[in-house]
């Protein structure tokens, strides 16, 4: 799928690409509404009826990913609630094979992810990933997600990466689309993000199942 010599910068995205999406599923869809159900003294029909509208007033933007607008919001711990289920937290099949073998060859490798810090070092602490990147990014370090036209020449900027010979590897197709309208040459999603789920069909990208098929030639 790709030419490993036409490639200089590797993006990877975090949840959904390196870590099964189920985690935040199960966060944001249960987890989340059963604590606010608690808190409110409500069922937890009723919890999801108020909080669903909330949540899709929200996605696309920064606070969609931030955990103290919603800490916030909700008047609910959001970073210790995440702690409390981190068991859940997995990486993804054959991504550390995948990071093994890129570590080993000269691309610049950078996790670039719209999660917020807390939520990042909390996934690098249970999954020690960490060391595959030569820099941990969240988009709340330049106020905009990835998703934003302003978020790929900020970003840019600070890293000195050539979009012609960079590869962004991402499950959110919106996000895929804003880094391709900058410039970014190689796009690729990811099909099975969430591993209790059915694998997704995608249009206009290419895309993987997972990372064993672009480990040919690499």
């Amino acid at each position: 799928m790709l030419d490993w010599q036409k490639i200089d910068t590797v993006l990877l995205d975090m949840d959904g690409t390196l870590l099964d999406l189920n985690f935040d599923n199960h966060f944001w869809q249960e987890f989340v509404p059963q604590s606010f159900a608690t808190q409110q003294q409500i069922t937890l029909a009723e919890a999801k009826r108020q909080l669903v509208p909330q949540f899709k007033a929200m996605q696309g933007k920064l606070e969609w990913y931030c955990l103290d607008y919603w800490s916030e919001a909700l008047q609910l711990d959001i970073v210790g609630l995440k702690r409390e289920i981190a068991g859940l937290i997995s990486v993804l099949p054959h991504v550390t094979d995948f990071l093994t073998r890129i570590k080993q060859s000269s691309q610049q490798v950078i996790l670039v992810t719209n999660a917020h810090r807390d939520s990042l070092d909390l996934k690098m602490e249970k999954t020690c990933l960490q060391h595959f990147f030569n820099e941990l990014v969240s988009s709340h370090d330049f106020g905009k997600p990835k998703e934003h036209a302003d978020f790929w020449p900020l970003f840019q900027r600070k890293y000195h990466f050539d979009p012609r010979r960079t590869v962004l590897i991402d499950d959110n197709l919106a996000v895929l689309s804003s880094a391709r309208a900058f410039g970014i040459k190689y796009v690729i999603s990811v099909s099975l993000p969430d591993t209790s789920q059915a694998k997704r069909i995608i249009d206009g990208y290419p895309a993987i199942e997972d990372f064993r098929e672009l480990m040919v030639g690499l």
